[in-house]
């Protein structure tokens, strides 16, 4: 079993940042890539950011590259995703996901475990 644990959401303005972390635990976390998606209200749940197992390469999506940042610290077991320059439409539940398999790309259903998500409201 892997669990998955977010933190760091929170209520901010626009432009302001945060920074995200996924504690994982249950298996070998250096051997995965790890990912973050979102979820807004009503919506499905959307790709953000991926890295791979030795955080070499970094693969974003479009609406938020340039202003988002996924890194991971394998010796803590932990992932994050640093989130500058908010805006509205980043408002959505975020969530650090991991593959079944150590290698994943985009879309939800390759990856089996997901944290609780942590609520990220960006105001106006």
């Amino acid at each position: 079993q892997v669990q998955l644990v977010e933190s760091g959401g929170g209520l901010v303005q626009a432009g302001a940042s945060l920074r995200l972390s996924c504690a994982a635990s249950g298996r070998t976390f250096s051997s995965y890539v790890m990912a973050w998606f979102r979820q807004a209200q009503g919506k499905g749940r959307d790709f953000v950011a991926r890295v791979t197992s030795t955080g070499g390469n970094t693969d974003y999506a479009d609406s938020v590259k340039g202003r988002f940042t996924i890194s991971r610290d394998n010796a803590k077991n932990t992932l994050y995703l640093q989130m500058n320059s908010l805006k509205p439409e980043d408002t959505a539940v975020y969530y650090c996901a991991a593959p079944t398999t150590p290698m994943a790309w985009y879309r939800a259903d390759e990856y089996a475990y997901w944290g609780q998500g942590t609520q990220v409201t960006v105001s106006s």
